[in-house]
């Protein structure tokens, strides 16, 4: 397997790459890698190999990497179908290893589908993993996507999201991150019809030296179109998070609905959380809001807890929990749910919080 040399970086002195660990990624000790992920449920609607058609363009070097190293898996749910049980996809990375997993959903008219994405490594794995999802909503369909990143505290992860909503379309794009040295995502989610509605929501808890990274566009090309984000997560310890948003509204985008909102929580005097939403708006028929939080635990929440005889760690982990209900209601049914609660009780008691 060769290896990755001579790539070209980001600067961190660039405005999409503030703040990021960029400068401290050493490709050079990785080779690439490709692996063909596990699938479970709704296997006739998926293939193997590389996808031409409607390829997306590229934002930067990673995803320039993806598609000249891509394992790629192409979801197509044909016009009136509808999926009963989720698809399932399992990426599980190599110590070593440079992985570009690339996942194309396309729905057909009024289909419908749920698609759920796991990223994973080995205990110990030192990986980079760098995927790209493009989804290509047709009219009237209704996707449900959650990517589930959970890498190796060793592993760094760079990837891609791109989406693409039809006339009344609904598209409900959810992100968990609880892995990874390095974690980051850039989502582009674009509304070109009139009557499509995209929600995204991600949940993310950091601890140690981890660091989770987020780069959000909301883009309204179409008049009368919807988009709402919801985006909570936590630092521990000497953990970092970033989240960067924009709302962009286009000229002809009258009749938008657009929301931004970003809380963060610092459970430790060495945590740093960034949060900066940004609005572009080129049409003032429209409705659209932003809101960012950073700070501790509220001190008031955790002092009705203890006033009624929960000792203060207990009080502190039921309301992170609390916290994160929000995103967890909106998750798709199923177990995952639980697992996610588990996750990051385990990683508030890893923390201090027993």
């Amino acid at each position: 397997m060769p290896a990755l040399l001579d790539v070209q970086l980001p600067s961190p002195d660039t405005e999409i790459w503030r703040y990021s660990r960029i400068e401290e990624l050493n490709l050079s000790r990785y080779e690439i890698g490709a692996a063909t992920p596990s699938v479970a449920n709704g296997t006739e609607f998926v293939t193997f190999g590389a996808d031409q058609a409607g390829r997306p363009t590229s934002p930067d070097v990673f995803a320039d990497l993806n598609a000249e190293h891509m394992s790629a898996a192409t979801i197509d749910v044909p016009a009136g179908v509808d999926v009963a049980e989720p698809i399932v996809l399992v990426h599980t990375a190599v110590d070593g290893a440079a992985e570009f997993p690339r996942t194309t959903i396309r729905l057909g008219a009024n289909a419908r589908c749920t698609v759920i994405e796991r990223f994973t490594s080995a205990a110990g794995a030192q990986a980079f993993v760098s995927p790209l999802l493009s989804i290509d909503a047709g009219a009237g369909s209704s996707l449900t996507y959650l990517a589930v990143n959970d890498v190796d505290e060793s592993s760094w992860q760079i990837g891609h999201q791109l989406v693409d909503a039809g006339r009344d379309a609904s598209v409900s794009l959810s992100t968990i991150t609880l892995g990874g040295y390095y974690t980051r995502v850039r989502t582009e989610v674009s509304s070109r019809e009139p009557g499509s509605s995209i929600r995204q929501v991600a949940l993310y808890f950091a601890a140690g030296d981890q660091m989770h990274d987020f780069r959000v566009i909301q883009n309204h090309i179409a008049p009368h179109t919807s988009s709402d984000l919801l985006f909570k997560g936590a630092v521990q310890d000497t953990a970092r998070s970033v989240y960067t948003g924009l709302i962009s509204i286009g000229e002809d985008a009258k009749g938008t609905s657009a929301n931004q909102t970003n809380r963060n929580l610092t459970l430790s005097e060495g945590a740093w959380a960034e949060s900066v939403p940004n609005l572009d708006i080129r049409n003032n028929d429209v409705r659209c809001s932003h809101a960012s939080t950073v700070g501790p635990i509220d001190a008031e929440q955790r002092y009705y807890l203890e006033s009624r005889g929960l000792p203060p760690v207990v009080a502190e982990r039921l309301v992170v929990l609390g916290f994160f209900d929000e995103v967890l209601a909106q998750l798709p049914e199923g177990d995952i749910v639980n697992e996610v609660r588990a996750r990051v009780a385990s990683k508030l008691s890893l923390g201090g919080v027993q």
